[in-house]
């Protein structure tokens, strides 16, 4: 009998920015927070009934440790019997939560499940490694909150250590994307998200998140803080962030942000039982590795492996959720996959230039909203994708129901 995975709802936090309104909350805390309101969704819910709860998350060096996906089902008051798993695939962990989720509904292991991720960079800590040798008088410090620490000179020799800037401008370079066209991509995201959030479509996926002050009212933060107007002119005057004459600047590439989303899986019976409505099907989902220099082009060929395993083809999708941690790889992607530029299906509501890039939780909310606009649009299709740091890719295809 063949099983299917079924999407079944799906919330997030609103994206903050680095040291923004999300950056007082602890990364458990803000991932309890899209379980919480999932569940205050579905008050009928048999929580109990569940197989699992999987996040993904990068850093896990904080207050995100000893298993955050553990953490925050319990601080969002879910059952203590019900168990959490985090996983770690870098910027694809959430995907890569879903893709699990999924694949264990279908394999009948379980019939219901929860997946999604969390990522809190403002609060990434700094770390020191334990000493050397005994006596020692010297140390370094790390920061945690995005790339290479504790660095393998064996790893370093046979790969190098780029920066996810530089791999940008490896891609840029390799791939002869220009200055012009990186931050030509970067202004139609930001206008795309722009009157997405003028016109409420990113508002139904997104649940408050409200903190308490010490004095006064509490504060709640109910949208993104990442996109802002700008245009070429503004984007052009900005410096390479690799070297002054780069391509690569703040301006065409992914923030560093704070969120978390989370997504409810289901079997078909299950769904009926629980009272659940499916929304889309996980058709299959597939990683692909690339050398760690170019990173950013992991999602060409993870998205042809996934074309290939569910036998569909790019004119099929409706809808391509393709996340933007720079201009010079989203270009890049697209150009290798035959795509346009300004692809009218390609990221409709904006990407993570404008929106921001939780590592933990970005797959989970390109998930999410592809959902959202098969639903608004009435495709039947999407395919999400995302490069991953240390030279991967990953991508997965949904089916509307």
């Amino acid at each position: 009998m063949t099983r299917h995975a079924f999407i079944c709802d799906a919330l997030r936090t609103p994206f903050g920015r680095y040291g923004g309104s999300l950056s007082s909350v602890r990364a458990d805390d803000l991932g309890a927070v899209p379980l919480k309101a999932l569940a205050e969704r579905h008050p009928n819910l048999d929580w109990e009934a569940f197989g699992d709860v999987i996040y993904g998350c990068a850093n896990q060096a904080g207050e995100d440790n000893r298993n955050v996906a553990r953490m925050s089902l319990l601080l969002a008051g879910l059952p203590m019997s019900l168990p959490g798993s985090t996983v770690n695939r870098l910027c694809g962990s959430g995907m890569d939560a879903i893709g699990t989720a999924a694949r264990a509904i279908k394999a009948g292991e379980t019939e219901l499940m929860v997946a999604g991720g969390v990522e809190s960079m403002s609060r990434a800590p700094f770390v020191m490694p334990k000493a050397t040798a005994a006596f020692s008088r010297q140390n370094s410090v790390e920061d945690t909150t995005i790339g290479w620490r504790f660095v393998n000179p064996a790893m370093k020799a046979a790969y190098g250590v780029d920066s996810m800037p530089a791999t940008a401008e490896n891609v840029a370079t390799e791939f002869g994307i220009s200055r012009e066209d990186q931050d030509k991509f970067a202004l139609a995201s930001q206008r795309k998200t722009v009157a997405a959030q003028k016109a409420g479509l990113l508002a139904a996926e997104i649940t408050p998140v409200t903190i308490v002050q010490k004095k006064g009212d509490a504060l709640v933060v109910s949208q993104d803080e990442h996109p802002r107007e700008t245009s070429l002119e503004a984007l052009a005057r900005l410096k390479g962030v690799v070297r002054p004459d780069g391509t690569v600047t703040a301006g065409n590439a992914s923030g560093v942000n704070d969120g978390a989303c989370a997504l409810i899986l289901a079997g078909e019976a299950a769904a009926v039982r629980q009272g659940l409505t499916p929304r889309a099907r996980v058709v299959g989902m597939a990683t692909a590795g690339v050398a760690p220099r170019i990173m950013g082009i992991g999602p060409a060929p993870a998205t042809r492996k996934v074309l290939a395993l569910t036998g569909l083809s790019l004119e099929q999708m409706d809808v391509i959720e393709l996340n933007e941690a720079f201009a010079a790889q989203g270009l890049a992607v697209l150009r290798e996959l035959g795509l346009r530029d300004d692809d009218p299906r390609v990221n409709p509501w904006g990407g993570a230039i404008a929106l921001g890039h939780p590592l933990g939780a970005s797959g989970a909310r390109l998930v999410a909203t592809a959902v959202n606009q098969l639903h608004h649009t009435g495709g039947r299709y999407a395919l999400c994708t995302m490069c991953i740091g240390v030279g991967q890719g990953i991508a997965i295809v949904l089916e509307r129901v």
